[in-house]
């Protein structure tokens, strides 16, 4: 029995027609053009010509989301709803100040959606494109590329660092602890810092008329943590936090104890770190961890 057969047809990819394409034809068709002639005007077969007149009234009276060329039987009359009212949403977010990020407009995207479908009479075609439609990464993808929505980091206060210092100091240090004998068990580094603890994203998302976003004034609620390790990194001491308010809601309503904390808790109306705060945290953290 001989080998089988190879078939050399490459079966040819589907083409898609745009919106604009099809209504030219229809247009065409009006005017009494033939259907074999715009089949052979276009490259198309005469059923595919045939399906597109077919369905002219429903194609007339499409009025497609920005930027969405062609329609698909996946995109129903929903999806062209809920883009437009998702991109009147993110136009209002975007003159409001408010930060966009992709999932926030996905979920926006998945709510816009569902009401929608709410509002319409229930079939069982509606309830699969309900659970088809997940705004899913692949989704905005194509949605940021119709719309042409795009992210731009929003514009604060800059900060800069002695970055050749730092690298110099390194150096510096290595020598320091080689010329000593230090293991890296005796080696600890110690820091603090502030954290923004309801401080926004940088990025958002806007609309393609718009090239930058205008900078807003960030959430100044803060708290410093003080952090320390080992230079080996196989121990981490119980870091000082450092608030401006002693007694929070939350410690109350849920019964919280500050010492079963996972942090040592102080408070001062600046949430800094004194000299005070810090002895009490190396008497009462840090040496007992070093016993």
């Amino acid at each position: 029995m001989g080998p089988k057969k190879v078939s050399g047809k490459v079966s040819a990819q589907k083409k898609m027609m745009s919106i604009e394409l099809k209504r030219e034809i229809i247009e065409k068709n009006e005017q009494g053009v033939r259907v074999a002639d715009l089949a052979r005007q276009y490259g198309r077969s005469t059923s595919t010509i045939c399906t597109v007149l077919k369905q002219k009234e429903s194609i007339k009276g499409i009025t497609p989301a920005k930027g969405v060329t062609i329609i698909s039987k996946l995109r129903s009359s929903l999806h062209e709803k809920m883009e437009k009212l998702l991109m009147v949403w993110v136009t209002e977010k975007q003159l409001k100040g408010d930060t966009l990020t992709q999932s926030i407009i996905c979920e926006k995207a998945r709510a816009i959606y569902g009401d929608l479908l709410n509002q319409t009479p229930r079939t069982s075609t509606d309830e699969a494109s309900e659970d088809s439609f997940k705004a899913s990464p692949g989704w905005f993808d194509n949605f940021r590329k119709r719309t042409g929505i795009h992210s731009v980091v929003r514009h604060g206060e800059a900060a800069s660092s002695g970055v050749k210092a730092a690298e110099d100091y390194l150096k510096t240090f290595s020598e320091l602890i080689e010329a000593n004998g230090y293991i890296s068990q005796q080696v600890f580094n110690c820091d603090e810092t502030g954290l923004f603890w309801k401080k926004m994203p940088n990025r958002t998302y806007i609309t393609a008329e718009e090239k930058v976003m205008p900078g807003h004034k960030p959430m100044k609620d803060r708290l410093t943590l003080a952090l320390c390790a080992y230079a080996s990194g196989d121990c981490k001491i119980k870091p000082l936090l450092v608030y401006h308010s002693e007694n929070r809601r939350a410690f109350k309503s849920h019964k919280i104890l500050k010492e079963k904390l996972q942090v040592m808790w102080r408070a001062n109306p600046k949430a800094w770190v004194t000299r005070q705060f810090f002895v009490q945290w190396v008497n009462l953290v840090f040496g007992p961890s070093r016993s």
